[in-house]
C-alpha cells in the first residue's frame, strides 16, 4: 500500500501562520488527487483543499485566501500553508491521497490516509 506521514502541525495564535506537509511513500505509480481533511471535536470530517495532478484546486468556502495548498510530484509530497489562522481551524487535520501503486508488480489503485496532526489556534 501506500502510506502517508504527516508534519508541520501545533500551536500558533490567531492570526499567526503554520504549514503542514504530507509526503507518500511506497511502491507509488501514480498519484491523482491529493487533499487536507480536517476534523473539530464533536464535528464530521470536512474537505479544506484538494489539488489533483495537473495542478487545479480547489478550498473550503471558509479558507478561501487564506490556505493555499501545493504539491511536489517528484517528492509525492502535498503542502498546506496556512496564513490568518483563526480559531475555529483548531482541528486534527488529515492527508488523503489516491492513486496507482505496485502491488506484486502489477498496478492496483490505492486509497490512503495520514495519522493526522493537530492544529490549534488560540484567540
Amino acid at each position: 500500500q501506500v502510506q502517508l506521514v504527516e508534519s508541520g502541525g501545533g500551536s500558533v495564535q490567531a492570526g499567526g501562520s503554520l504549514r503542514l506537509s504530507c509526503a507518500a511513500s511506497g511502491s507509488i505509480g501514480s498519484i491523482n488527487r491529493m487533499a487536507w481533511y480536517r476534523q473539530a471535536p464533536g464535528k464530521q470530517r470536512e474537505l479544506v483543499a484538494l489539488v489533483i495532478g495537473g495542478g487545479s484546486t480547489n478550498y473550503a468556502n471558509s479558507v478561501k485566501g487564506r490556505f493555499t495548498i501545493s504539491r511536489d510530484n517528484a517528492k509525492n509530497t502535498v503542502y498546506l500553508q496556512m496564513d490568518s489562522l483563526k480559531p475555529e481551524d483548531t482541528a486534527v487535520y488529515y492527508c488523503y491521497a489516491n492513486g496507482a501503486y505496485y502491488r506484486g508488480g502489477s498496478p492496483s489503485s490505492f486509497d490512503s490516509w495520514g495519522q493526522g496532526t493537530q492544529v490549534t489556534v488560540s484567540s
